[in-house]
């Protein structure tokens, strides 16, 4: 680590123990502590990533994924709702580097601009942004669908639809929204905009009683007749797909963080066995529990689990952060189809044994085990599951052509 990571990672320690003490509280309430939204701007987290002359911290994907891993030994849904936040960034980020490749007419570049600063301005300043694109709308050309329209009015659009899935709803300052034009059926003429939390019109989905991570926030949103100003829209067509050309691999680039959420929640389910089953002994024998034939083959198998695990996100971190890079953007991202799927089922299998080798006694919902095998059950489908990412390589492979993962709904599905 640098001498800067190290101090932005002094930053995230530093939170630890505040998200450790509320996390089993949250999960049985199935409810985002809001009082982490200042813990964490206090800190200076919501700008870790957001470059120093925007006034952030200046962190990488090695930062992200190193604070998402932190947090997920201490809280998975304040990691997941944390990284959530971070990937707003890359609606800041992407743009400018679109802007700086020529990939932008003249007359585009200051309303691209204005809108990717004011991403990284609110993000270093403190304001939590939730990133919405989810949506329950499904088609099989892609991993997500946009439905949510947006319609051109006098001084700005009127937003209508519905996002599914969103961490953070109800406590981010902002929901950061993906909409389609009308008039346009391709990913061309997606187009993102700031929805203000209390914008009249906006309003909150049934709660999410989900089985994963529980305190997320995750309800999703409504969107009735909601008008969004022009200065607070990226509207122009064609910047959604052009800023994806900018990633390094996945398709905004940060994915991988998630993956570092889970492990990081791997990583402190297999401890506390550890540490449980080597403390608690056998009342006839006096020896450790860890000692059965029967916890040697479970805790072996946690083990050789988390560290695929490892391997997966390292190898993944390493090909996304290199410089210079040593693979085309094409194998980063089929490297990555492949390794979200590893690292979230080896983190399931790892919460899998915890729970078997906790025995019934153990298996309580708020418990660390009965926690860590339902928030880690929640990687097995989000964004896509391993088999879809095994699906899409092999195609990748036999026929050279990549799935695409946005496009838009039909028009009358959006009905």
């Amino acid at each position: 680590m640098t001498d800067a990571e190290r101090e932005r990672a002094q930053r995230v320690d530093a939170v630890l123990p505040t998200l450790r003490a509320a996390a089993e509280e949250a999960d049985r309430l199935a409810a985002f502590p809001t009082t982490h939204v200042g813990l964490l701007r206090d800190a200076g987290l919501l700008g870790l990533v957001v470059p120093e002359k925007f006034g952030g911290l200046g962190g990488t994907l090695r930062d992200l994924a190193a604070a998402t891993y932190a947090m997920g030994t201490a809280c998975p849904s304040t990691a997941l709702a944390f990284f959530f936040h971070n990937t707003s960034a890359s609606r800041g980020l992407l743009p400018l580097e679109a802007i700086e490749a020529g990939l932008f007419a003249d007359d585009e570049i200051p309303i691209v601009q204005s809108f990717a600063e004011k991403v990284l301005t609110r993000m270093a300043d403190g304001v939590w942004l939730a990133n919405f694109a989810s949506e329950s709308v499904k088609t099989a050309a892609a991993n997500i669908t946009i439905a949510t329209t947006a319609r051109k009015a006098d001084g700005g659009w009127i937003l209508q639809g519905e996002k599914s899935f969103g961490c953070a709803t109800g406590v981010a300052d902002y929901y950061l929204t993906s909409a389609k034009l009308a008039g346009y059926e391709t990913a061309a003429g997606l187009a993102t905009f700031f929805v203000p939390r209390d914008a009249p019109g906006v309003s909150v989905r049934a709660p999410w009683d989900g089985l994963g991570m529980r305190a997320t926030a995750n309800n999703g949103i409504r969107l009735d007749q909601v008008f969004i100003p022009d200065d607070e829209a990226m509207a122009v067509p064609g910047a959604f797909t052009k800023m994806l050309t900018m990633s390094r691999g996945s398709f905004v680039g940060n994915q991988l963080a998630i993956a570092a959420a889970y492990t990081g929640c791997a990583q402190h389910v297999y401890d506390e066995t550890i540490a449980v089953t080597t403390a608690k002994t056998f009342a006839d024998t006096g020896e450790p529990i860890s000692s059965s034939p029967v916890h040697q083959v479970l805790i072996g198998e946690m083990t050789r689990h988390l560290q695929t695990a490892y391997l997966w996100l390292r190898y993944q971190l390493t090909i996304e952060t290199a410089e210079p890079p040593f693979k085309p953007k094409q194998d980063v991202f089929t490297q990555w189809r492949l390794g979200k799927g590893a690292v979230t089922e080896a983190c399931f299998q790892v919460a899998l044994g915890a729970f078997k080798a906790g025995g019934t006694s153990a298996a309580a919902m708020s418990g660390v085990a009965g926690r860590a095998l339902r928030d880690l059950a929640m990687g097995l489908v989000m964004t896509f599951p391993a088999e879809r990412g095994m699906l899409e390589v092999a195609r990748i492979v036999t026929e050279a052509k990549a799935n695409e993962l946005f496009t838009t709904a039909p028009t009358e599905a959006a009905r």
